[in-house]
Formats: structure tokens, C-alpha cells, sequence
């Protein structure tokens, strides 16, 4: 029956968190700092919006798009943090979380054998994106050297005449690092140059940590009509279980997108879009509580690690922190399962990410202080027998 089955799909990797945390889940009293989920619930305000759209009945299909009020709000949220104005009819849609914004970029705008560049290390998602919709992923290794930033230089390296788009991870998952006005500007000047598409995954924009805040690639000149941007509701306003993401892109790809949305999809969770209305509009300062949090507890953790003696790189965005661990002589993946073996402590291993993720982990501060505490503890009681 294998034989039956699409090889493509078969040579794709599983998920290095998941299969690390199926492991987890066997095992008694652990603290798992290894999934990337707010520990905070939903603004009441929000859920409440959710339930009375219930209350009203409104359970049936909106356009495939979304709700014409949401798209209204998302655009003027764009413009309101960045200034990028974008027609909510023709250049936004409405989608199941953020990752299907991804998948939707992708597959609209791949041909057989086109490159798509891809940093790392960065999200899981990307590569088998590219892998099934019948692309080349081009790997950049991020160096922490560098501030796990894109630089010209590896960039302009990885492009032939086949490269049809980059994928921009900033705010980074796993390594926290962002990308500043002036550095993103020679990264454009590049792709307008080379005449490459940008796919901007910005589902952390507002876990940044930086006076200046996010920045958006879309908001250089001569980038928003090769920007495909990416963001949606999981990470800002904790609503990972409602699945609603968006996609802003010029209406040329777009299109092509909705075309694919309509066939999958037909159209996101109702009850989500009429919660996210409510959010967008009403939740600037529910977001700056959860932020200071995360702030917070991106100090704690800084400090632990670096009072441990660990080298560690200092995220600027996310809710994640990268720590090195190459002078243990181990693996990421040996020195995960030792840790979740002995201590009960589950963290990511570096190299789920990418291959030059190996020799780091990734601790994820989207917990509360005492369970952070707890965990550094035994982080430390496991360094410490390691001599």
C-alpha cells in the first residue's frame, strides 16, 4: 500500500516539536517549555464577542475572503502600524492561522524547479511547503555571529537565475532575533533588484522588545507590490484554538491565492472572525499587558542562563530564547532527551529547526514566573551533573 502513496509526502519529514513532545506526553510531571502557545486566555472581551455571535445565530459561511468588517479592520490596522495601506476587497484574506497564509503564497506563486529561498534556523513549516508545492527550498544557515539576521552578503550567495521568492521569519521563531528598518532596506534593495518575491511571516510583530518596535518589509519603498505579509491572531491575542490568520498581498497574487482558499478551505471559522473584529478594534492594550509579560520573563530567563554559564543569544522578538549548548559535547536532540529523561524538563532541540540549529535549544518564556523558575532549576541541577 506505501507504494500507493505520494512520494513527496512520504520523503517529507515530521514535525521535530511533535515528534520530540509525543515523547513528553508519555511521561509524567514534566514542564515543557517547548511549545510556542500564550499562556494566557483569551481577552474576555473577545471570547465574549465569539459567544454572542453564537447567541445570534451567526454560524453559517461568510465570503471565502472573510468578513467584510474583518478585512475593513485588518487594513486599517496595517495602516495604523505601518502605514501600508492595502483594499480589503481586492488584496486581503481571511485565513485557518497564519500557516495557511504560508501554504497559500506558496503554492500560488510556485512552478516546478523554482527556488525558494528559506533562512534558518525558522519555522518548520516552510520547507515542506516548498517540497509540496513542486519548489526548490534554498537554505540560508543563520549565524548567531550575525544576530541570527539575514545579511546581504548570504543572500545575494543563494540567487540564480530560478529564485522566485524569499521568506522573511522576522520576528524569529526559534531564535527571537528581528530585522531593523536599515537592514531590511538592503535586503530589498536586493529582491527589487533580482525581481524576487517576498513572503513576510509577521505573526510575532507585536512580540517585539525593540524601542522601535516591528517593521514590516512592506513599508520600504518598492516592496509592498512584491510583499506577500503574513499575520494573524495565535501569538498577539492569544487565540491559538480559533485558527484565524490573514494574508495581505497586491491583487495580482491574491487572486491566485483565493483560488486555492475556495477549493481547500471555502472560507475561515465564523465565530473566530467575528471575535477578531472585536480585537483588532479593542485590543491595543490587552496586547501591551501580555507583551511587558513576555518582557518580563525574557529578562528572567536571560539572566538564569547566562548566571548558568550558557552563551546566550539575546532574542529581541518572540516568546523563545536560544541558548547554546555545543561546549556539552552533545547534540541538541541527546542533550533534549537527557534533560526530559532525568529532569523531567522538555525543551526543543535546536535542530528541529534546521541543520544549523544544531548545538542550541529552544526555551519558550510563553509560561508563567513560577513555572520558569522551576524549570531553570532543573536546567541548572542538569548542567551541574554534567560537570
Amino acid at each position: 500500500m506505501k507504494d500507493l502513496i505520494s512520494k513527496k509526502v512520504i520523503d517529507i519529514k515530521p514535525s521535530g516539536i511533535r515528534k520530540f513532545f509525543d515523547v513528553a506526553n508519555t511521561m509524567k510531571d514534566v514542564i515543557s517549555l517547548g511549545v510556542g502557545e500564550p499562556d494566557f486566555d483569551t481577552p474576555w472581551f473577545v471570547r465574549e464577542e465569539g459567544i454572542y455571535s453564537l447567541e445570534k445565530g451567526r454560524t453559517f459561511y461568510t465570503s471565502n475572503a472573510g468578513l467584510p468588517e474583518l478585512k475593513g479592520e485588518i487594513a486599517n490596522y496595517i495602516q495604523r502600524k505601518y502605514k501600508v495601506t492595502y483594499d480589503p476587497d481586492n488584496e486581503i484574506v481571511v485565513t485557518v492561522g497564519g500557516s495557511e497564509g504560508i501554504d497559500l503564497a506558496i503554492r500560488a506563486l510556485t512552478n516546478p524547479d523554482d527556488e525558494i529561498i528559506i533562512p534558518q534556523p525558522s519555522y518548520v513549516s516552510y520547507e515542506p511547503c516548498v517540497v509540496m508545492a513542486g519548489g526548490k527550498p534554498v537554505i540560508i544557515e543563520l549565524e548567531e555571529k550575525d544576530g541570527f539576521k539575514l545579511v546581504p552578503e548570504k543572500l545575494e550567495e543563494k540567487i540564480t537565475d530560478k529564485t522566485k521568492m524569499l521568506v522573511l521569519p522576522f520576528p524569529n521563531n526559534p531564535t527571537g532575533s528581528v530585522m531593523k528598518y536599515d537592514e531590511l532596506e538592503r535586503i530589498a534593495e536586493i529582491c527589487i533588484r533580482h525581481d524576487i518575491w517576498v513572503l513576510s511571516d509577521e505573526i510575532y510583530s507585536e512580540l517585539t522588545y525593540t524601542k522601535e518596535g516591528h517593521v514590516s518589509i512592506a513599508q520600504i519603498p518598492g516592496m509592498r507590490e512584491r510583499t506577500i505579509l503574513i499575520n494573524g491572531f495565535s501569538k498577539a491575542y492569544a487565540m491559538t484554538g480559533w485558527r484565524l490568520g490573514y494574508a495581505c498581498a497586491p491583487e495580482i497574487v491574491l487572486k491566485q491565492m483565493m483560488k486555492i482558499h475556495q477549493y481547500c478551505i471555502m472560507c475561515a471559522p465564523t465565530t473566530s472572525q467575528y471575535a477578531a473584529v472585536t480585537a483588532l478594534r479593542n485590543g491595543d492594550q490587552e496586547v501591551a499587558k501580555m507583551r511587558e509579560s513576555y518582557n518580563q520573563r525574557r529578562r528572567l530567563l536571560i539572566k538564569r542562563l547566562q548566571d548558568m554559564g550558557l552563551s546566550v543569544f539575546e532574542p529581541e522578538g518572540a516568546f523563545y530564547i536560544f541558548p547554546s549548548i555545543k561546549k556539552f559535547g552533545m547534540t541538541s536532540e541527546e542533550f533534549a532527551l537527557q534533560l526530559l529523561e532525568k529532569k523531567h524538563l522538555a525543551v526543543v532541540p535546536g535542530s528541529a529547526f534546521g541543520d544549523c540549529g544544531e548545538g542550541y535549544l529552544r526555551i519558550s518564556y510563553a509560561y508563567s514566573i513560577r513555572q520558569l523558575e522551576q524549570a531553570m532549576q532543573k536546567l541548572e541541577e542538569f548542567i551541574n551533573e554534567l560537570g
